[in-house]
């Protein structure tokens, strides 16, 4: 069954208020609980390593690695950690760690130890892979406010929202960069050529569904729906029996990917082609050859997140941004990165945006693709304007939108709604 979102509750995180001239620490965390890490494959579990660090937090990183381990080598790794460590809560972000036969949940059920996991991607995309257990003792995290109550409709009842963040003493200004990244206006993303093909061989879908699909993603781009297979079965009912005729969960799961990304893809190249009057450098993998004209624009391979981005965006005179699909509502981390670099940011505007930044006095935004090279235009010729708009971005960011804060707020749910371990 696919849960229907209905209202998005009220959450705790502030909405955008006076100027913050330095970084507002977050409240201490009083008393601090003992955290268990589920592996390190996602990129941002640096973040969360080195804000716990600073908060003070107690922590540990249980590496489960990136390959099928033994059931038994398993289970003896995390049993060995929970008894040596005794954690509060287990936490993982888009549930890796987690494996999809349960054995996870079923150690921490006995104990009833909760488990925190931070969704950073669709959890739509993820979750219906993974059995529906130890819900009463899980805490879902999402950065998308659109998807709490549909998560709740899942079948989980601790959601919260936790939007993305920034890592203030890796994202600064003064950041060493290379000259070769010096340009009027910068992009950094994929051309989801690969993403989308990969998708679409691993969903199989029959000759009928896989015609229709770009009709489809098309018409799921321009909707405010969230999810594409609820667009699917909405709009398009006489495809549905054929999705449903792909019956395994894995390749229903991939087609429903399929439609976000190929949607993605050409949101993705109709915003971009507004930026080729102004030469833009675009960073990202070899698809853009295949979507883009010849001539009048750069390219650069794709870049480090750790050890590349922090100097690329402050090179830029306007860094430009389009957000990914999945996520209609919610505002990527490059919106969180680009201000806490110092540099200045155009993006696509966000229902979500206006609930953790101010429009045109902390975030510059266009509406439709049809209005980027308008923008970039207007912006290219105010450079105090965007010096402005980028100094009062970086203080929001300080003031509320550090990893420091989202780990203190997510410590404060998981208190507040499991207590602490005797």
């Amino acid at each position: 069954m696919i849960p229907r979102i209905r209202s998005v509750p009220r959450v705790d995180i502030p909405g955008p208020g006076r100027y913050m001239p330095h970084m507002v620490q977050p409240p201490e965390i009083t008393p601090k609980p003992r955290v268990l890490l589920l592996t390190s494959l996602y990129f941002l579990m640096g973040e969360v390593v080195a804000a716990l660090t600073r908060l003070g937090v107690p922590h540990q990183l249980l590496d489960l690695g990136g390959k099928e381990m033994d059931r038994d080598l398993f289970v003896d790794r995390v049993r060995e950690a929970v008894a040596g460590f005794r954690p509060d809560f287990l936490l993982t972000v888009n549930h890796l760690g987690v494996d999809r036969e349960g054995v996870l949940l079923d150690l921490l059920e006995p104990d009833g130890l909760p488990l925190a996991s931070w969704f950073v991607d669709n959890p739509f995309l993820i979750l219906p892979l993974y059995p529906r257990r130890h819900l009463e003792r899980t805490a879902l995290f999402t950065w998308d406010a659109d998807n709490v109550e549909a998560l709740r409709g899942f079948g989980f009842p601790h959601v919260s929202w936790l939007p993305l963040g920034a890592d203030p003493e890796r994202f600064r200004p003064g950041a060493p960069g290379r000259d070769a990244w010096n340009a009027p206006v910068s992009f950094v993303g994929n051309s989801m050529l690969a993403k989308v093909a990969g998708r679409l061989a691993a969903s199989d879908p029959p000759p009928e569904l896989a015609a229709r699909a770009e009709e489809v993603a098309r018409a799921f781009g321009a909707s405010d729906e969230p999810s594409a297979a609820r667009f699917l079965r909405d709009r398009f009912p006489d495809l549905w029996p054929l999705f449903l005729g792909l019956r395994s969960p894995v390749r229903m799961l991939a087609f429903e990917t399929y439609l976000t990304w190929l949607s993605t893809r050409d949101y993705r190249l109709s915003c971009v082609r507004g930026l080729l009057p102004f030469e833009p450098l675009i960073a990202g993998d070899p698809g853009w050859f295949e979507l883009l004209p010849p001539g009048g624009w750069r390219h650069h391979p794709e870049l480090s997140y750790y050890d590349d981005l922090p100097g690329f965006y402050p090179r830029a005179a306007i860094n430009f941004n389009c957000t990914s699909l999945q996520m209609k509502g919610a505002v990527n981390q490059r919106v969180f990165d680009v201000p806490a670099s110092g540099a200045f940011l155009l993006t696509d505007r966000r229902r979500q945006m206006e609930r953790l930044f101010e429009p045109n006095r902390e975030m510059a935004m266009y509406d439709r693709p049809e209005d980027v090279s308008d923008q970039i235009r207007r912006w290219l010729d105010d450079p105090a304007g965007r010096a402005r708009l980028a100094e009062a971005g970086r203080r929001r960011v300080l003031a509320e939108h550090t990893y420091d804060h989202r780990l203190a707020a997510l410590l404060r749910t998981m208190r507040r709604t499991f207590g602490a371990r005797p």
